[in-house]
């Protein structure tokens, strides 16, 4: 038996990469000077963008240490775990 030829066509698009935002979040554990060396040492962040993110994360509670792809924010953040930060992914405000 054989199928009948179909004329489909169809237009196929990608979704749009939407950002995602890695958090860290204050503890009471972790030192300062630990917590730039974290930022440093895995972001890559100059020491003085690293202190920066630090201060953030100390004076407000937390701050957004990188945003990117949902999968790629989701690595960084059980980096951070692994490290012993408190890290969580959200979806970036548009």
């Amino acid at each position: 038996m054989s199928l009948p030829d179909l004329d489909v066509s169809e237009e196929l698009v990608a979704a749009p990469l939407e950002p995602w935002q890695l958090v860290v979040w204050d503890d009471p554990v972790n030192l300062m000077s630990y917590v730039v060396r974290v930022f440093r040492r895995y972001f890559g962040y100059s020491d003085e963008r690293a202190t920066a993110l630090m201060l953030a994360v100390h004076h407000e509670g937390q701050a957004v240490v990188a945003t990117g792809p949902r999968e790629t924010m989701e690595v960084h953040a059980q980096a951070m775990h692994d490290f012993g930060l408190w890290a969580t992914v959200r979806k970036a405000p548009l």
